[in-house]
Parts: C-alpha cells; structure tokens; sequence
C-alpha cells in the first residue's frame, strides 16, 4: 500500500476540525484533534455512524468518500493506477487474503490518487476474515506519516482492540445519539465496553447482515 504522505494529507492531519453534527444529533459542536493515520468509526445499528463519516468527508479538507457502492471500474485505462492495485493485492495475497472482486474494488479506491483524506464505508463488504487481517496489517505498515484513512467498521478483525497503535483512533457513535466520543483502546476506559460489544468476527457479522436482509424485506 503507497504512503500516500503528500503535504496536503501531512496537512489534513494536523489540522483540528470541529464542525455541528448532522442529523440524528441535534447540532451539537463536534471537535476532532490531530487526524491520525489509521481512524475507525465504531457504533451499533442506527447510531449514525455513517452520517458522521459523510460530515467528516464534507469538513475535512481534500478529502473524499468511499461508499458501499464502490467499484473497480473506475480504474478504466489508468495504467499506474491498476499497476498499484495489482501490487497491492499480491502483497495481500502473500499474506493470505483471498482474491476477489470486493478487494479490487476496496484497493481501487484505496489506491487512486487525488483524495487528502479518505473516508471508507464499512471497509470489511465482502471480504473474509483472512482478508481483513491481511488488509489492517498492510494499512498498518504504511506509517504514520501516510494518507489519513477513517474506516467504518464492525468487524473485530479490522479494529482488534488488542492492536491498536499510537497512530489510531477510535470514534464511537452511542445508540442513544449522544455526540460521537473518542475512545481509548484500554479495558476500563470510558466506551470501551460499548465499542468491544459492537465488533465481532465476520463470520458473525455476515449471519447479522443476512437476518437484517431478510427482515427489510
């Protein structure tokens, strides 16, 4: 995975944001301190987590989001473009990930030129658990002078309480809509157990998905 260190990324992290929260809160005054590299978006059903991701795309300079639609197509004739992905996906290959639409499309947009900052729907659609893992360490590798990522998730395999760095934050949106906090990875810590019950393994997490299709049907 590139660093993806330009000035205008280096920039974004380390300027402070603060904005009004959208809908479901009720415009309440949102600080964010130093953007670090690696930055997670963690909360149950409903919470809004996603809004906040979209506010955070909107107030974020450079920066861009990476929805659940997303696709490979987009590379189109790039050549140095796909040349990025298909290294990338060999590195995540070797590392025991498997191959599969769902991953060149995450790598596609992951890897495009352009975006400060990316803000990045439910990261783990569609891969499995051998790919999550693959894909966080590689994340992990690029340093904390890389690209700011912030990285929906639900899954234990991407946000592994037990790894996470200096360089990573996590934000937690309650059920009950209060403003969205952060939370330090340490048993005992305020949001701590909230955040823990809110992750599982995909395997989990893909038998949720399936139970939620079948009641919004």
């Amino acid at each position: 995975m590139s660093a993806q260190s330009s000035n205008p990324s280096q920039a974004a992290s380390r300027r402070e944001i603060a904005f009004d929260l959208p809908w479901p809160w009720g415009g309440e005054r949102f600080e964010l301190g130093c953007v670090q590299a690696l930055n997670y978006i963690v909360g149950p059903l409903g919470s809004g987590k996603t809004r906040l991701a979209q506010r955070l795309a909107e107030a974020l300079p450079g920066a861009a989001f990476l929805g659940l639609d997303r696709s490979d197509a987009e590379m189109g004739t790039d050549a140095d473009l796909k040349s990025r992905v298909g290294q990338a996906s060999a590195r995540l290959v070797k590392d025991g990930a498997t191959q599969s639409p769902a991953l060149t499309a995450l790598l596609a947009g992951l890897e495009a030129d352009g975006p400060a900052v990316l803000v990045v729907d439910m990261v783990e659609q569609g891969l499995d658990q051998a790919t999550q893992k693959a894909l966080i360490a590689d994340l992990r590798r690029r340093g904390p002078g890389a690209r700011p990522l912030f990285l929906l998730t639900r899954s234990n395999a991407i946000l592994d309480l037990a790894a996470v760095g200096s360089d990573e934050t996590i934000l937690f949106c309650p059920a009950n809509h209060s403003p969205p906090m952060r939370v330090a990875p340490c048993p005992g810590a305020p949001g701590y157990e909230a955040v823990a019950t809110c992750l599982a393994t995909p395997e989990v997490r893909a038998r949720t998905e399936g139970v939620m299709a079948v009641r919004l049907r």
